[in-house]
């Protein structure tokens, strides 16, 4: 065999490798995905149960201050009101474009994958496990 046909075939396995590495880190994804949503429901129905309302959700935008109207109602994750989960258990970053248009017609933001550990990686190194962040809003609901 040539030195190009080891080359090929290593190129090739590698290739192959990276691709089975990548279908199981977006399978361990969806599956952390499908049980943070799962105990999002379940504390969303606490909060019910506990009287705790949604509330009409504003995200900031990306550049400048202020607040932008969004369709959206549900209850704010952190004080901040960076994160936030829907009435149907989504999971959403509440930021978005700040623009003319934005600031006018209000925004939509696009639910993301919900976590388990919330801002695992974060430079901040402020990381919660989900399950932890829903009851410290459970015991202190941040108010509109």
């Amino acid at each position: 065999m040539s030195a190009q046909g080891d080359q090929e075939d290593w190129s090739r396995h590698r290739q192959q490798v990276f691709e089975v590495k990548e279908q199981a880190l977006q399978a361990a994804r969806e599956e952390e995905h499908l049980r943070a949503t799962s105990t999002i429901r379940e504390a969303i129905a606490r909060f019910r149960d506990a009287g705790i309302p949604p509330i009409p959700l504003r995200a900031r935008p990306y550049t400048g201050s202020g607040t932008i109207r969004t369709a959206l109602q549900g209850w704010y994750l952190k004080q901040d009101r960076s994160l936030a989960v829907d009435t149907e258990g989504s999971y959403y970053v509440m930021r978005v474009d700040g623009g003319l248009l934005s600031r006018l017609r209000g925004a939509t933001p696009e639910p993301t994958t919900a976590p388990l550990v919330v801002g695992r990686g974060a430079r901040d190194g402020d990381t919660f496990r989900l399950e932890e962040l829903l009851r410290m809003r459970l015991e202190d609901p941040v108010r509109p």
